[in-house]
């Protein structure tokens, strides 16, 4: 496929000549492709926020923990954070990995205006437990991806964003990718959020900001297994009577044109995104949108893996 290709589907999609959009793809043997519409959009080393595509990144941090048998999956959550309530002795680090805790809704930690890993923390600490219990059902959960981003802070003695730098960004080449907890919104010369409201400062669920091109850089690790972890961050979860879910470690898990994809969108706003990759066609796909209240990205990446994996 072409940069031809790409636009044509861009613009199948629904997307305007106003509408900034980015598609990055990279191939084996062959250089990585960005085409931005129009040409002002996201560039390939335009620094943009990604939201939950981020969980994936965190999801990696307690893996190499994992390998390095400093952590157990099977663990309490409380083990880790002793000030959370009696109710999460129940929850799993597996659990919180794959959205299975039983945790509170999202929407009743999330105090107005404050949108900080201490935030939710703290809301968590006073909240009575759900009508959940934990491994009986998936319930897509920032909150427990901020736990275990603090639960990687607890093991490794070091905040989040300079254990993932020298861990995970460092050694794939990520030099414009990185954890940001404030307090200024954004990290300097990145792309502001076009809203009132400044992407959240909590990390774990999100609060990354990362380029298209260094994007490329994580699918390429992963499917290239660079970091040792890729064979655990694929391994789908499963509730605790065994049903089996077609979500991994910060990814989802799908099939398509025959081949295994790891997927997963990420938005705040009008902000969307979508990181794809197929290990077995050594292909990586972001697709980037800055102004998209319709997830229309959701089908143009639909349509780029048909082309790309026919």
């Amino acid at each position: 496929m072409d940069e031809g290709g790409v636009a044509e589907l861009i613009e199948r999609a629904g997307y305007g000549p106003q509408e900034p959009v980015a598609v990055a793809i990279r191939r084996p043997g062959q250089e990585p492709m960005v085409v931005t519409r129009p040409v002002e959009g996201p560039g390939a080393e335009s620094m943009i926020y990604i939201a939950s595509v981020a969980k994936q990144m965190t999801a990696a941090c307690l893996a190499l923990l994992v390998r390095r048998g400093q952590v157990d999956t099977e663990t309490s959550a409380r083990h880790w954070l002793p000030d959370l309530p009696s109710w999460a002795g129940a929850v799993r680090l597996r659990h919180l990995l794959h959205h299975t805790a039983g945790l509170p809704d999202d929407a009743r930690l999330q105090g107005p205006g404050d949108r900080t890993s201490a935030g939710m923390l703290t809301a968590l600490k006073s909240s009575p437990a759900s009508d959940s219990e934990p491994g009986s059902r998936f319930a897509y959960s920032n909150a427990g991806y901020i736990l275990l981003a603090a639960i990687v802070e607890r093991a490794t003695e070091q905040p989040l964003p300079g254990f993932a730098r020298d861990h995970l960004f460092a050694p794939l080449g990520m030099s414009r990718t990185l954890y940001w907890p404030g307090p200024s919104a954004q990290p300097p010369g990145a792309v502001p959020i076009e809203s009132p409201h400044p992407a959240p400062l909590s990390l774990g669920d999100g609060g990354v900001w990362s380029t298209p091109a260094d994007l490329l850089r994580w699918g390429d690790g992963l499917n290239e297994d660079r970091l040792h972890i890729s064979g655990l961050l694929q391994t789908p979860g499963f509730l605790d009577d065994g049903t089996p879910l077609d979500y991994a470690w910060g990814i989802g898990v799908r099939v398509h044109r025959g081949r295994r994809v790891y997927r997963h969108g990420g938005g705040w706003q009008q902000l969307r995104l979508l990181h794809a990759r197929s290990p077995d066609a050594g292909l990586t796909l972001l697709t980037v949108a800055l102004r998209d209240p319709a997830d229309r990205h959701i089908g143009l990446t639909d349509d780029l893996l048909d082309r790309l994996l026919g």
